[in-house]
């Protein structure tokens, strides 16, 4: 019985059923093999030699195939139709060679679809691995590889709080950095439009522009204020209007293509709200339930019989009217025509989305939404009459425009209309009937809604402040027959994950099988946050952006990027060797990363304090130095690192002025800000945001005081709701609970810097929950201490956790220590931050942690730093074994497109 493998158990499941008994269809789970986590994985010494070792997870999956190819030694790989299908199934057969004796027959099939037709058709057409495809994969991941685990620990040593760069992600994230910043460059222009409302002699009414004063045509920005918006508002009103020409002209609107990657994950963003992960997950899930084509794919071309299949559906659906003499042929977009792959469509064209039997929502909504646009795409176009009316002065003086549209057929509008990312204005409504040579009569108070709605949004208010939207405002005649409304130009808007993926592809940036994974990772790294669907960089993404554009431009160029991409298409065609593009890439890659050796973290700090300016030190709303201390008048503000790592804006003048805030200037429209909560004895009890988080103080720091009460606010609860009964208890702590029966010995509770806990003498023991430190008895404190001497130094305590092996040897846990959990590497013991629970630590979190111990005692890292050289030889990349966290995620995560 032939062995076919694929990738998922949902995937077999269905080809096992399409097969029958004949063949025995086993699931590898993904890739089974990948780079180990550490140095020597790629050797550009030995001509890029890969180490690969078989995932933990994945060797029983391997063992399962070995066991059933004892019977049978036709092997059949079925992995999916793309590049990464292709390595997986190279890797599968580079597991499963010792198992396979000589002369066993191995295949290779694959089919876009998986519908019993696709996949017999494809089991009569077998083939070999294709070693381009494969040598395109090898390629892309060593040069993923040899930037994860180059740049990223100069990251680690340089810049303090970053966490990883990769070789697309980086430029990714540069786009969204360079498009905020074009946002707070950005200078709103105030200018005016002046509209009337006319109507004809049979009493209809309709809207028209100035388009023309003075007998030359009107620019845009040749109104710029107030005083000529009423000239022109009062030549308009003082004169008699004439139709001077109608003209109508037909027009039509042809459907969007099928579509593919990119397009589905744009409109599934725009109209369903879901993410590039989200849609591409559910994407997976129908083409393992046979019910569309593959999904990752860069070709908009349609199989001729789809097409066949579609124009039936649309017959039987919406009538020959709806259906073009000829089929629609898309031409495919992709560069490289071996990777280009049909269009993602459903598998069935006559199961309309109310057929569909799927129940989950994400995966009806989606195939919806594909039906839909692969339905339309082959439907006949659909027709308008545009209609332009110009209006004039008999003098001349004056010219306006009216602009409508009818629709006389909707074609495929009827079933779908493209989705848009930002408004781009509407079409024109439907004018009423309109003569030439007919006169245009003012209305009377036809602006009046308008007026009412642009005072209720503050729109009297006629410029706009500075770095802020303006509500328009709205200047009219006396009997509102003519207005003139203000706007201000707008910067361009932030890019929501639809938007980017689509400019990634314009400047060809990533490939299909990466935009999900690219955007996802710059996200959990926290270099950008989403709210309201908008990428927004956070602080640590633009020190990321801006030191990687300074010391490394040529590899977060997009140009560059976009060429390395290219040569990767080359290399699958046969026509590049990739040995030889690594090459060049190393050649210069390595020096550049030898080029930052010397950098010491005052000289990088200083570099992007300096391109951050703008950014970090705002215009102040008095016109005084942004860069001027505020607490102390003396002392500047500048960039510095904190001691656990991250980076803030402190004074100059320290330690005489401890003035510190986050990067981010305070934010007017933000939650949590500094604000009063109200008064205690006396005192007045604020709510304030340093550089670790909301915290609250009693009074201000004064010569008597200089240190004033203070108490974080612990997580979990909301800062921006905290009022003042809260603020007084969290600065009561500690509190007694009172003295122990056995000592008399007082029990405290408080919340430390390891989180909530009681304390007997030097004992101490954790509490679970944090609003417990504010009602916990004598009983529970004493079964607490009590239970937690139990467990103390009898016996060596178990770790939590095993995250995995360090880069230089030895195992990392995760122990539960006296002062809370913390990580733990041979005679490394590195405390967890208070935002971080075990259960959610990850390897690379871990290394970076102790890699911030060993760096903060010289010492232990001079005696570490010797006794590693002694032990190890130089690595063979060219790069230095430091003390520096490299995770096990780095080659699926960090260094990942």
């Amino acid at each position: 019985m032939p062995v076919v493998v694929v990738e998922s158990p949902a995937k077999a499941k269905t080809i096992e059923k399409y097969l029958g008994g004949d063949y025995r269809v086993l699931a590898s789970f993904g890739h089974v093999r990948d780079l180990p986590p550490k140095d020597g994985s790629v050797d550009p010494g030995h001509d890029f030699e890969m180490k690969w070792e078989i995932a933990a997870d994945s060797k029983k999956h391997i063992k399962a195939i070995k066991d059933a190819l004892r019977d049978d030694q036709s092997l059949i790989l079925a992995t999916d139709p793309d590049r990464e299908g292709e390595a997986i199934s190279w890797h599968l057969l580079e597991a499963l060679a010792p198992a396979l004796k000589k002369g066993a027959e191995v295949n290779r099939v694959t089919f876009n679809a998986i519908t019993k037709s696709a996949v017999t058709e494809a089991m009569a057409r077998p083939r070999q691995i294709d070693q381009p495809l494969v040598d395109a994969y090898l390629a892309r991941r060593a040069l993923d590889y040899l930037v994860g685990f180059n740049l990223s620990p100069v990251l680690w040593r340089k810049l303090p709080g970053a966490r990883s760069a990769g070789r697309v992600q980086s430029v990714c994230l540069r786009l969204i950095v360079d498009r905020e910043m074009e946002i707070e460059a950005f200078k709103a222009r105030e200018y005016w439009s002046v509209h009337a409302r006319l109507a004809t002699p049979a009493g209809e009414e309709y809207d028209a522009t100035l388009v023309s004063l003075a007998g030359r045509k009107l620019e845009r920005f040749d109104l710029t204020d107030q005083d000529r918006a009423a000239m022109a508002l009062s030549a308009v009103a003082s004169r008699d209007l004439q139709v001077v020409s109608v003209a109508a002209k037909p027009a039509s609107r042809n459907p969007w293509p099928p579509f593919m990657t990119s397009t589905l994950q744009q409109e599934a963003s725009r109209k369903l709200g879901m993410g590039a992960k989200a849609c591409m997950s559910a994407a997976q899930r129908l083409y393992e339930a046979g019910l569309i084509t593959y999904m990752r794919t860069d070709g908009i071309d349609m199989a001729p019989e789809a097409v066949m299949s579609a124009r039936d559906a649309i017959r039987a659906k919406f009538g020959e009217n709806y259906l073009p003499k000829s089929p629609r042929m898309y031409k495919n977009k992709a560069r490289n025509a071996q990777e280009a792959h049909e269009c993602i469509r459903p598998t069935d064209m006559m199961m309309s989305p109310d057929r569909l039997t799927v129940s989950a929502e994400d995966q009806r909504k989606l195939y919806d939404l594909i039906w839909k646009r692969t339905i339309a795409s082959q439907m006949e176009a659909a027709r308008l009459e545009r209609t332009t009316v110009e209006i004039a002065s008999p003098d001349n003086q004056v010219g306006l425009r009216a602009t409508g549209q009818v629709m006389l057929f909707d074609g495929f509008l009827r079933v779908y209309d493209q989705g848009r990312d930002d408004d781009e204005g509407e079409d024109g409504a439907r004018l009423p009937a309109i003569t030439e040579g007919e006169a245009a009569r003012l209305v009377g108070s036809a602006f009046a809604a308008e007026l009412d709605k642009a005072r209720d949004k503050g729109g009297e208010t006629l410029s706009a402040p500075a770095g802020q939207k303006a509500a328009p405002g709205l200047l009219t005649d006396e009997n509102a027959a003519v207005a003139a409304r203000q706007h201000f130009t707008q910067p361009p808007p932030r890019y929501t994950e639809a938007t980017l993926v689509k400019r990634m592809e314009e400047l060809g940036i990533g490939r299909p099988s990466t935009y999900a994974s690219i955007v996802t990772t710059i996200q959990d790294r926290n270099y950008v946050r989403k709210d309201k669907n908008r990428l927004i960089p956070e602080d640590k993404g633009r020190l990321v952006t801006i030191f990687l554009l300074k010391y490394f431009p040529r590899y977060v160029s997009y140009d560059f990027t976009a060429d390395l991409e290219n040569e990767l298409d080359e290399i699958s065609a046969g026509e590049r060797a990739w040995r030889d593009v690594l090459a060049r890439f190393w050649k210069d890659f390595s020096k550049a990363i030898e080029g930052t050796s010397d950098l010491r973290i005052s000289e990088v700090l200083s570099e992007i304090d300096d391109a951050l300016a703008p950014h970090l030190y705002p215009p102040r709303a008095d016109g005084g130095d942004p860069r001027a201390c505020p607490l102390c008048g003396a002392g500047r503000l500048s960039l510095k690192t904190a001691r656990s790592g991250g980076a803030f804006i402190g004074c100059t003048n320290y330690p005489e002025c401890r003035y510190t805030r986050p990067l981010s200037a305070p934010d007017e429209d933000a939650p949590v800000g500094d604000r009063l909560l109200g008064e205690y004895q006396g005192d007045p009890i604020m709510l304030r945001t340093g550089r670790f988080g909301p915290y609250v103080q009693r009074g201000e720091a004064t010569e008597s005081n200089p240190k004033p009460a203070r108490a974080s606010v612990p997580k979990g609860w909301d800062a921006a709701s905290l009022d003042l009964d809260r603020a007084v208890q969290l600065l009561s702590l500690p509190r007694v609970v009172g003295p122990h029966p056995e000592d008399g010995v007082p029990i405290e509770a408080g919340i430390g810097r390891f989180g909530p806990y009681v304390k007997h003498g030097s004992k101490y023991a954790n509490i679970a929950d944090v609003d417990e430190v504010f009602t916990i008895g004598m009983n529970r404190a004493v079964e607490l201490l009590a239970a937690k001497q139990t467990r103390g130094r009898t016996a060596a305590a178990a770790p939590l956790r095993e995250l995995g092996d360090h880069p230089e040897g030895g195992p990392i846990q995760v122990m539960d220590g006296r002062y809370g959990p913390y990580v733990k590497w041979a005679k490394v013991n590195a405390t967890l931050p208070r935002d971080t629970t075990p259960e959610d630590l990850t390897l690379e979190q871990a290394l970076e942690l102790i890699a911030a111990k060993v760096a903060r005692s010289p010492a232990k890292a001079a005696k570490k730093a010797a006794a590693t050289k002694a032990a190890k030889p130089k690595s063979r990349a060219g790069t230095r074994t430091a003390a520096k966290p490299k995770g096990a995620k780095t080659t699926s995560a960090q260094a990942a497109d």
